[in-house]
């Protein structure tokens, strides 16, 4: 029995992160939500919120941590994708710009909380984006044969582009978000190509 309760507890969870996420929205933000309108979107009363997460506050970083976990498994996949073949930038791009688009949601949160008045807040989203830049840093290390200190410092040149880039998609048509497309995927091949051209240079002075 202690199993089914455990499951039960977990997909109700699950259902409370699902429904506010479903509340955000570009005039919706996390602050604007509240425990009732939560509950009530995931089936529940409001008092058995509390047999899930302490307050608000906790939902609220607990759904830092999933669009986190969401993006960073989504550009594993692009990675694996590129193995069969591709250009590393191009699918990497395409697939940030289906995250954005299928889930709006959560990339609004890392913005606006990234930039928010909560201490805890910026702090999660700031560990989240770090983890991204990690795991590039380390992709990148092991594909161009470059030290960890550039692979790093190229890595979190992308990643702050592409964020940035993806603020602005938000708001974009479908024509003017492909054109923002293909213009940040111009601007990380010239990273790319200044960060080849260092590491060629540093093993060729040895």
């Amino acid at each position: 029995m202690s199993g089914i309760r455990a499951q039960q507890k977990e997909k109700t969870r699950q259902a409370l992160i699902a429904a506010a996420f479903n509340q955000l929205s570009a005039e919706h933000s996390f602050s604007n939500l509240s425990l009732r309108e939560v509950a009530r979107e995931a089936g529940i009363a409001p008092t058995s919120f509390y047999r899930h997460f302490k307050d608000m506050n906790e939902l609220g970083l607990t759904l830092v941590d999933e669009a986190g976990l969401m993006l960073r498994q989504l550009m594993r996949q692009a990675r694996r994708r590129i193995e069969s073949g591709g250009s590393i930038i191009n699918i990497s791009v395409l697939t940030f710009m289906e995250f954005i688009d299928e889930s709006s949601n959560q990339f609004r949160l890392l913005l606006r909380e990234r930039s928010g008045t909560s201490k805890a807040f910026r702090a999660a989203v700031a560990r989240e984006i770090k983890h991204f830049i990690l795991e590039l840093a380390h992709y990148l290390e092991n594909e161009t044969g470059c030290d960890a200190n550039h692979a790093y410092i190229q890595a979190e040149a992308m990643v702050t582009l592409v964020f940035n880039a993806g603020a602005e998609a938000l708001d974009l048509t479908k024509p003017q978000r492909e054109q923002l497309t293909e213009r940040i995927i111009w601007q990380l091949r010239y990273i790319a190509k200044g960060a080849s051209s260092y590491t060629k240079e540093k093993k060729a002075a040895k």
